[in-house]
């Protein structure tokens, strides 16, 4: 069996479904879509749950290289990101039909999820490049500007193919260059201050949909885990380390005040990834360990988060911060989801975020008390504007409609079994933290045999007897 290349079908079944949609041009398309992420999600499933690991690949029989390449640290990623796509695509009913690009979301899904399989730096350089295209055509559909967007992109995509060329040079110029270079590509592609505009407006003028599967997947902390951390030394660590902790407060004090439903989930995510960067930063057993715990449940809760989000506003227009909805009585389900996951992505006990903050915390105070107390900050204002919107959404006043306000039974399914895994990983959150324990010695073992000299004092063994 693992002489099959199963996970390259995981990436050709959702390219697919893209190319049957373009080529048929079918009224169906959602029905289509649905039919070819399901069938993605579940063999991502199989595959993780049965340790399947990959066979002979038929990408490099065609390249001559070994392109496909799952390891411990990428093989939870592939199962959560079909997830992400599938019930967002599930989620998608009524009018939002109409806008969303079906056929751009599965061309995005097969992108992202061949990103996550391979750690050949230039392979990864071509998809993470093709990825920002669906964005780019529906702005384009839309009749919206694409500027803003297209130049970040253009900014991320020439730092990292000029960084990525210079690190083969010997001399220390073209690699200080080219550290500096892959940490300003990083730094765009997760959106950090002063990088984080091109988020905040195609979030205004996109699909809210497509803008949740465009950032969901945190393929700037991936990039950063396969091309910046195994040679980077401390200093530029230290940089992505100090603008992801300047993010992360920025982005939750932004979300504290925001009057726009879509801004504020923006800035909200846009905190929780960059605490994602800051454990991968820390390259200590624990701060690995914390950052991928947290890489999932920020996955999970946010992006279930997101969609409730994005169902309320199909239903009441663009949300208004400033006003009350009072909608409880007419979608309690809806209210209860709301609250459960927007606690669980600040670490509410008995969640699948509780475990992880509490590592990302505990390892951030053990490699600098300031680092930890700022982390702690971070994750207080977001605690406060989840609640915040939660009071502004559902109580403060009676809404009165004659249109039926429930949610309907995609929507339902939806919510029903993001939130059996957000409990389930919370009150058992052991497989977690297992996996990412093993995962991030994993990730250590290969960086020193990579780098005989330690370049961080987060390489150094003392992390691993610490973790024990």
């Amino acid at each position: 069996m693992n002489t099959f290349p199963w996970y390259e079908l995981v990436i050709w079944i959702p390219l697919l479904g893209f190319l049957w949609i373009r080529a048929s041009r079918t009224q169906r398309a959602r029905e289509v879509c649905l039919i070819f992420s399901a069938v993605t999600m579940i063999l991502s499933i199989l595959l993780y749950l049965g340790n399947v690991q990959p066979g002979s690949s038929w990408l490099g029989s065609w390249f001559g290289w070994n392109l496909i390449h799952i390891d411990q640290f990428s093989a939870p990623l592939i199962p959560l990101t079909a997830l992400i796509y599938f019930l967002t695509l599930l989620a998608t009913v009524g009018h939002k039909t109409q806008l969303f690009p079906f056929a751009g979301a599965l061309l995005g899904e097969s992108l992202t999820l061949a990103t996550l399989s391979t750690d050949t730096h230039w392979w990864m350089i071509l998809l993470v490049s093709l990825s920002v295209i669906p964005m780019w055509l529906e702005l384009k559909a839309r009749g919206e500007s694409t500027r803003v967007y297209g130049i970040h992109q253009a900014i991320f995509i020439v730092c990292l193919v000029l960084g990525e060329f210079l690190s083969v040079r010997l001399n220390a110029p073209a690699m200080n260059m080219s550290v500096v270079l892959l940490t300003i590509a990083v730094l765009v592609r997760s959106g950090a201050f002063p990088f984080h505009l091109w988020r905040i407006d195609m979030f205004q003028k996109a699909s809210f949909g497509s803008s949740i599967l465009t950032v969901s997947p945190m393929l700037g902390a991936y990039i950063c885990m396969r091309m910046v951390l195994p040679s980077e030394p401390d200093w530029a660590l230290h940089a992505i380390s100090f603008l992801s902790l300047a993010t992360s407060v920025y982005a939750a004090g932004m979300a504290l005040v925001q009057s726009d439903g879509r801004r504020f989930f923006c800035y909200l995510f846009l905190s929780h990834s960059s605490l994602v960067l800051v454990g991968l930063e820390l390259a200590t057993p624990i701060g690995l360990t914390a950052a991928l715990c947290m890489w999932l449940s920020v996955g999970l809760a946010l992006t279930s988060y997101g969609i409730t989000l994005r169902c309320i506003e199909a239903r009441v227009g663009r949300i208004d911060l400033n006003r009350y909805y009072g909608l409880y009585n007419h979608m309690p389900t809806m209210a209860a989801f709301f609250l459960l996951t927007g606690l669980a992505s600040v670490g509410f006990p008995c969640t699948i975020g509780f475990i992880a903050g509490e590592l990302l915390i505990e390892s951030a105070m053990n490699y600098s008390p300031w680092i930890g107390w700022i982390v702690v900050l971070a994750t207080a204002l977001n605690g406060i504007a989840v609640l915040r919107v939660y009071f502004r959404i559902f109580t403060g006043t009676k809404h009165a409609t004659t249109i039926p306000m429930r949610s309907q039974i995609e929507e339902r399914i939806a919510i029903v079994g993001l939130s059996i895994l957000i409990l389930a990983g919370g009150l058992y959150p052991q497989p977690e933290v297992e996996s990412s324990y093993k995962a991030a010695m994993h990730l250590l073992e290969e960086y020193h045999r990579e780098i005989p000299q330690t370049h961080g004092s987060g390489l150094h063994s003392d992390g691993q007897e610490q973790a024990h």
